[in-house]
């Protein structure tokens, strides 16, 4: 158990690193695919393609800039939809192919079958951020923080903007008794999404919590 107290305490010092470097899932729908296997990936690089990379980049630092200046929730939730899309398209096909099948795993609730497709894509594609991210999430589900919290450290390393990595910190960081780093991931998502819902109210109650503390 101490042992594992440690690893979770460095995961969480690692990501609050993180957010002084720099300032949620999509949902994929459409038809089901078909099967595809981690054989069908390409033998050179996995990297996407720099003009991918390039252009990925460029749409998301527009959409975060509307972001925080969108008008009532409504709008909000729309370019909400638009950065988890983005964030989930790795430049490949079958990452993508396999991203979408690990995504109705988790709607059906099958847990094992959506971890063994995220790992598929996390080793072949280690940059494609919403693989680490859902991941994160599956692990969060089953009470296993160490290993949450070591993916969303990969999540904010590759995406410092993951407004829904950071709420997903801040809950865990609140888990583990940790309330002031959890107000500061709270507020640090809130500064990049003004428009998530609930953690306005969330940062009001540790709020007086953290300062008392402090006192």
């Amino acid at each position: 158990m101490a042992h594992l107290g440690g690893m979770m305490r460095a995961a969480v010092f690692l990501c609050l690193l993180l957010f002084g470097a720099s300032p949620l899932a999509a949902q994929v729908t459409g038809p089901t695919p078909p099967a595809a296997t981690p054989e069908a990936a390409p033998a050179a690089s996995n990297a996407p393609p720099p003009s991918f990379a390039s252009e990925r980049a460029r749409r998301l630092d527009e959409l975060y800039s509307r972001l925080r200046e969108a008008d009532g929730a409504r709008q909000a939730r729309a370019i909400e939809a638009q950065i988890g899309m983005l964030m989930a398209q790795s430049g490949s096909d079958t990452a993508d192919l396999l991203m979408a099948r690990a995504q109705q795993a988790m709607q059906q609730r099958q847990a094992d079958l959506a971890l063994s497709l995220l790992d598929s894509v996390i080793d072949m594609y280690p940059e494609t951020v919403e693989a680490w991210s859902r991941r994160a999430t599956l692990h969060f589900g089953r009470r296993e923080l160490g290993r949450a919290l070591t993916d969303i450290e990969h999540v904010l390393r590759l995406e410092p903007r993951h407004y829904g990595a950071m709420v997903g910190l801040g809950m865990m960081l609140q888990q583990l008794g940790e309330d002031k780093q959890a107000l500061a991931a709270f507020k640090k998502a809130i500064e990049i999404n003004p428009h998530i819902e609930r953690v306005p109210q969330i940062i009001q109650r540790l709020q007086p919590k953290v300062d008392g503390v402090e006192l």
